[in-house]
């Protein structure tokens, strides 16, 4: 079984109203082109705010060195993977640079039935999958680069990717953000921090809008006069 890390770290301000009106978790999806800053902001959120926790994938790609499994990725081959799609294990699964990744259903609905929020790093196909089962507790963000030349000097910069694989990755990146028009919410990463605050007002008002308040009829209710 998956386990779920609990961190010991101050909230987000909307968690102030969770502790009066009870509401339904969100389904947090962060994408972008590789190189654009995603999972540098995704990780920022993960450590100032107690209330979200990370959705792990899991993969048929090799572990690379300094990965661990059940924490970056839950590391599968191939037949397992297929099983498990077979079983209706995923909330969304997408092929992607030639291995599968997909979202583990159960962890995921362990978090959310806790009354936490989930954070997701998938791109348009798993975005627009899990928005096809989850429909309005998805809220979808879509991170751009400022230009495709630093979105390129972003990637070798790295130094971790060949030539090759470097323009594979900006091959791609043209062809994911075509699907910009598919996401609530598009924002350009030209300032990580800048673009970090921004992420996370977006988180903030999501979790406050009316139609997520399971428990604020009855609230109302009781601030009413009774006629």
């Amino acid at each position: 079984m998956w386990e779920i890390d609990a961190k010991p770290v101050p909230g987000a301000i909307a968690a102030m109203a969770h502790k009066i009106l009870k509401r339904r978790g969100v389904l947090f999806v962060l994408s972008s082109p590789s190189g654009a800053g995603k999972s540098t902001i995704a990780r920022r959120l993960l450590a100032s705010d107690d209330q979200i926790r990370m959705s792990v994938s899991a993969t048929t790609r090799p572990i690379r060195p300094g990965e661990v499994d059940g924490k970056d990725y839950h590391f599968v081959d191939l037949e397992r993977f297929r099983a498990m799609v077979a079983a209706g294990d995923f909330l969304e699964w997408a092929h992607v640079f030639g291995h599968r990744y997909g979202s583990p259903r159960g962890p995921v609905e362990k978090m959310l039935n806790s009354g936490l929020d989930v954070l997701f790093d998938i791109d348009w196909q798993g975005a627009q999958q899990l928005y096809q089962n989850w429909g309005g507790d998805v809220v979808r963000v879509f991170i751009l680069p400022p230009s495709l030349e630093e979105l390129d000097r972003r990637l070798r910069a790295r130094g971790t990717d060949s030539h090759e694989v470097i323009q594979g990755r900006m091959d791609r990146a043209a062809a994911e953000i075509s699907h910009w028009d598919g996401y609530d919410y598009v924002l350009v990463n030209d300032d990580v921090d800048a673009c970090f605050e921004e992420v996370r007002q977006i988180l903030d008002a999501e979790r406050l809008k009316r139609s997520r308040q399971t428990g604020l009829i009855g609230f109302v209710r009781k601030l009413m006069p009774q006629g």
